[in-house]
């Protein structure tokens, strides 16, 4: 089924509360990866690219119309006057730019907020790096996708070789070519294969049909319904954050990574009889306990925001997702014990009711509620959280852009209020883990950097195993 849209829809309920609370910006829901790449790309070749994937990903050439009727979802319209060379740009660094010298240049790029006016997103090529390779930095608002979706958007301009043949009609100029969506598999590893619940959807049924569906789902008289609301009771009541330590916020940003062997790490986590996620899950957790030890405020559990998909097609726009929430274990506990508990939060989290019917209450939610309010309630569960962690597979093969290798894709996850974001990306064997994190809640960053690091090795090692690096780091 190939990704369709329309000109002239709707945002989802979802999308719509996202758009809304960034009026706040420490609630931005922008996006990035910095992809590393052997060589900087063809400049052409790439714009080519870019010009063709605006013809067929809508949501590229599109921008937000806000309604004047307070119940009116935003719509999606296409830019009539869309400049290419806006949202595609290249940058030099001069050729004697360091690793940290990238890294610091990202934390400040992916802050600025896109323009609300235009179509929100951003591609920015960083050329003259120190060892002659080039970087990307891919920026895309969460309204348009979540990070599965952005995946298979980027089908659209990544190649599988470094010179491939071109078809019959790629290139700059090409008008209506037939839409596609991205034709390789990807799954959030926080997805669940048991998941019943699909993305909820804004053609069909009216916005008043939809939020009288998502209130009789929640207050209905069966027991179903009442394990439904209960469900969504434990998600809002939330609390406040656990951290005796990070307790300041600013939109002061740095940014790091580091890299993990996908294989060593499955074997690691089937040793524990766990998943992936779980042993990702658990290496923040610890990491985070221990820079409270070491701080003199140690603390038994932190909260943590994970979002689960519900994503069941192959679309490359909207998003289908639920922001979950989660006590953590961070206290002092062996790496087995620390991945077990986890496994078990999470395997509970999963089977929560509520997970299955936030699209279409999040519907009803944004036609019912004005925008203050909205925005207030961000800011409440925001603040009721400690981190947030997020995991998203993507591509096992070797990947091109304009006849660059991507060597790395790193995540850059949005903190939304938060202390830190850790996301990690899959791609051809190896996780690659951004760390995105507000300086005003941690003190010293690099020493989180460090911490989990450490923290990675010691689960790794209780499975016998030693931490190997990508030969081109």
């Amino acid at each position: 089924m190939a990704y369709e849209a329309h000109d002239d829809e709707l945002m989802s309920g979802f999308e719509s509360m996202m758009w809304d609370m960034e009026r706040d910006p420490h609630l931005a829901s922008t996006f990035s990866n910095i992809t590393i790449l052997d060589q900087a790309p063809d400049r052409a070749a790439f714009r080519a690219r870019m010009s063709n994937a605006l013809e067929r990903v809508p949501r590229l050439r599109q921008r937000v119309e806000e309604s004047s009727a307070p119940w009116q979802l935003p719509r999606w319209v296409d830019d009539d006057e869309i400049d290419l060379d806006y949202h595609l740009r290249w940058l030099d660094m001069g050729g004697s730019a360091s690793r940290r010298d990238l890294y610091d240049l990202v934390a400040v790029l992916s802050r600025d907020p896109l323009d609300r006016g235009r179509p929100l997103w951003q591609f920015i090529v960083i050329e003259g790096l120190d060892d002659g390779r080039a970087a990307m930095l891919q920026r895309l608002h969460h309204t348009i996708t979540d990070g599965e979706g952005g995946i298979r958007l980027s089908v659209e301009f990544l190649d599988f070789e470094r010179n491939p043949v071109r078809r019959s009609g790629d290139g700059e100029g090409s008008k209506k070519t037939k839409r596609s969506k991205a034709n390789f598999d990807t799954q959030s590893t926080s997805s669940d294969e048991s998941d019943p619940s699909a993305p909820a959807t804004t053609d069909g049924p009216s916005l008043f049909t939809q939020a009288r569906e998502a209130v009789e789902s929640v207050l209905g008289g069966t027991s179903k319904l009442y394990g439904t609301a209960r469900s969504a009771g434990k998600q809002a009541m939330v609390g406040n954050r656990r951290s005796p330590l990070w307790t300041q916020r600013s939109l002061d940003r740095w940014y790091g990574t580091t890299t993990l062997n996908l294989e060593d790490v499955i074997k690691a986590a089937h040793d524990m009889d766990a998943s992936v996620n779980d042993f990702f899950m658990a290496g923040a957790a610890a990491a985070a306990g221990r820079i409270h030890d070491l701080a003199g405020k140690p603390v038994d559990q932190l909260r943590a925001s994970m979002p689960v998909s519900t994503r069941h097609d192959r679309s490359a726009g909207g998003n289908a997702f639920s922001p979950t929430q989660m006590l953590v274990p961070t206290g002092e506990m062996t790496p087995r014990e620390r991945v077990t508990a986890i496994h078990d939060i999470i395997v509970e989290l999963r089977q929560e009711k509520a997970i299955e019917s936030m699209g279409r209450a999040a519907n009803a939610v944004a036609a019912a509620l004005p925008t203050t309010v909205i925005l207030r309630s961000g800011q409440y569960l925001t603040r009721s959280v400690d981190f947030v962690c997020s995991n998203v597979r993507a591509a096992p093969f070797d990947l091109f852009i304009g006849g660059a290798l991507m060597q790395a894709n790193y995540p850059i996850g949005p903190i939304a209020g938060t202390a830190f974001n850790l996301t990690t990306m899959s791609y051809r064997g190896w996780l690659y883990l951004g760390l995105y994190v507000d300086t005003a809640a941690v003190e010293d960053p690099p020493q989180l950097l460090d911490v989990l690091n450490g923290c990675y090795d010691e689960l790794l090692a209780s499975a016998g195993l030693t931490r190997r690096l990508p030969e081109f780091d």
